[in-house]
């Protein structure tokens, strides 16, 4: 099985004198940001590099032989360990993603399959009940959809589908749902063990 590392992410939050619950003095604290992969919605602090500043939307790589900005990946984070600024860029840096990559989340209404002999994958999309289920079903069966234009007008009835598929990815990152179409599933989340005297801090993570 291929692993999902990311190559690329947008900036959702920086903190320039690191997170607000390090107990450390702020001159032993690092800055960092947390950022969104945009290959398999990864969540990630990373740290960047010394005297770089960082915004909201910004795009940073995390490739290792490509990383102008940044010094390394700190750790893989979970949705609750966002800080609030970080989760209200969540959605609009998701649909950045989407509009970039219309053709990639197109796939998904030609092949999305069953998850069960009861349910399909087309349901998990938020606003897609079995009769808009089946409705995509026999027209993919006619001709594949060619782009969510043509994907709008063929089924009048659905609502838009690039902020369908956003509000999906949303879901998964929160970890609200078990099943995941688009998204590594959640990492665990895991309590930073802070060593004492103003040491440095102790983490697990996975990119």
């Amino acid at each position: 099985m291929r692993k999902k590392y990311e190559d690329n992410g947008i900036v959702l939050d920086f903190l320039p004198q690191g997170r607000p619950d390090d107990p450390r003095p702020i001159h032993l604290r690092e800055p960092i940001a947390q950022i969104l992969g945009d290959s398999f919605f990864t969540l990630l602090e990373i740290v960047p590099k010394e005297g770089v500043k960082l915004s909201p939307h910004d795009r940073v790589s995390i490739k290792r032989e490509d990383r102008a900005q940044v010094d390394r990946v700190k750790r893989r984070i979970s949705y609750s360990e966002l800080t609030s600024a970080a989760k209200s860029e969540l959605l609009p840096a998701i649909r950045e993603i989407v509009d970039e990559n219309p053709e990639r989340f197109l796939e998904f209404f030609n092949k999305a399959g069953p998850v069960t002999s009861r349910f399909h994958q087309l349901e998990l999309i938020p606003g897609i009940g079995k009769k808009l289920m089946w409705t995509i079903l026999e027209e993919r069966e006619k001709k594949p959809f060619e782009s969510f234009e043509d994907l709008k007008k063929r089924l009048k009835t659905i609502p838009d589908p690039r902020e369908m598929i956003a509000k999906r990815i949303e879901v998964e990152l929160r970890g609200a749902d078990k099943y995941s179409i688009f998204v590594r599933p959640p990492a665990r989340e895991h309590r930073p063990r802070w060593r004492g005297g103003g040491g440095e801090l102790s983490r697990r993570y996975s990119r």
